[in-house]
């Protein structure tokens, strides 16, 4: 049954569990300790680098995996479940090497901002390449557009924009980690539900992709919910966006027997963080600074300034995370006016929050 695949989330989320502990007790030595700044949330030096974590747990999952396959092809072993897709596992292995070491390559230029505090040009430009890399391998949307430099810009800028929206919303304990397992977690429901219209069998590679990435990110979540002990860092989202950004481009959302609204469905599961995103760099243009210059402007801490603690803060970006991605999975099951009456369910979910966060700004305004 497909989805025996989460069994593959738990080499990785131990992994990576273990790894946090090593990590949390060299931080200090590394050079990967978050200070207390006026435009962080955290009152504490904490350690940071948790990515590295994330990473070794995909990478070294991928890795074993790749041992098995090559044993039962070698050696006759057999393995069940992954004996009946042996021949298709083995041919997209390639492909799978190259887009690990692309997420790679995001994780270092990550990890390099975490020791030395790279300009925001610099680090826009390395992720352009990065992603302009990938989209020349093949990997890109289509949106039904048949202009390849238009499909390939728009990857590009589409690549580079969650990999950033991740790392925004990476401001308080658990969040990013939450936030990205759940979109996940919706992304790997509609793989498995939403066949390829090619092979009409469900998506199983990019879901098995995504189910290793959860796991790993499960295994540091544990020790970043509130209170945290460990911080993602910018080598852990931009690792984890880069993974999710590519996971859209490799999957298959319309086409077929599926019809093509269902196109929208990675833009509902990722509607907070593209929410976060916009709206914190619309605020910061607004009073006249650098879209790229930190602050406390952020979903979270607006939410807080509501009045929520972080904890509840981040449990209703959890619940709206979920509320918004979950219509992804209708999105292939009905026809266009049913797609309409979801995207728009997902905006009024986004705009009422818009209104209440306006609402209470006013309010400290006038007190």
């Amino acid at each position: 049954m497909p989805w025996s695949l989460f069994i593959a989330a738990i080499p990785a989320l131990l992994i990576a569990w273990c790894a946090v502990v090593v990590i949390r007790s060299r931080a200090e030595s590394w050079g990967l300790v978050a200070q207390p700044r006026e435009d962080r949330f955290h009152k504490h030096a904490t350690p940071t680098g948790g990515g590295i974590a994330i990473w070794l747990g995909v990478l070294l999952s991928f890795v074993g995996l790749q041992l098995v396959l090559q044993a039962m092809r070698t050696d006759g072993i057999t393995v069940p479940f992954l004996d009946q897709h042996l021949g298709g596992l083995l041919q997209r292995s390639s492909q799978l090497w190259v887009l690990l070491s692309a997420a790679t390559a995001m994780f270092v230029l990550g990890l390099m901002d975490d020791l030395r505090g790279l300009d925001w040009r610099l680090r826009i430009v390395i992720q352009t390449l990065i992603a302009l890399f990938v989209v020349l391998q093949g990997w890109r949307l289509t949106l039904f557009i048949e202009n390849p430099w238009v499909t390939g810009a728009l990857s590009v800028v589409w690549i580079v924009g969650i990999v950033n929206s991740i790392n925004l919303l990476d401001n308080m304990d658990g969040l990013a980690a939450g936030v990205t397992s759940i979109a996940g977690l919706i992304l790997v429901a509609v793989m498995l539900l939403a066949p390829n219209p090619q092979s009409h069998q469900p998506q199983l590679f990019v879901a098995g992709f995504l189910i290793v990435l959860i796991g790993a990110i499960g295994g540091f979540w544990i020790h970043n919910r509130p209170p945290a002990t460990i911080f993602l860092g910018d080598c852990g989202s931009y690792f984890i966006g880069f993974c999710l950004a590519m996971a859209t481009l490799m999957a298959t959302f319309a086409g077929g027997d599926l019809p093509q609204h269902a196109v929208f469905a990675p833009l509902c599961v990722l509607a907070v963080p593209i929410y976060d995103t916009v709206s914190v760099i619309t605020i910061r243009l607004y009073q006249g600074r650098s879209p790229f210059e930190g602050d406390k402007n952020h979903f979270s801490h607006r939410l807080v300034q509501l009045g929520m603690t972080s904890r509840q803060a981040v449990g209703t970006i959890y619940l709206l995370t979920a509320a918004c991605g979950l219509g992804a999975l209708l999105l292939h099951q009905v026809n266009t006016w049913g797609a309409v009456v979801i995207l728009l369910m997902v905006f009024t979910v986004l705009c009422v929050i818009a209104m209440l966060e306006g609402v209470a700004r006013v309010g400290r305004t006038n007190h």
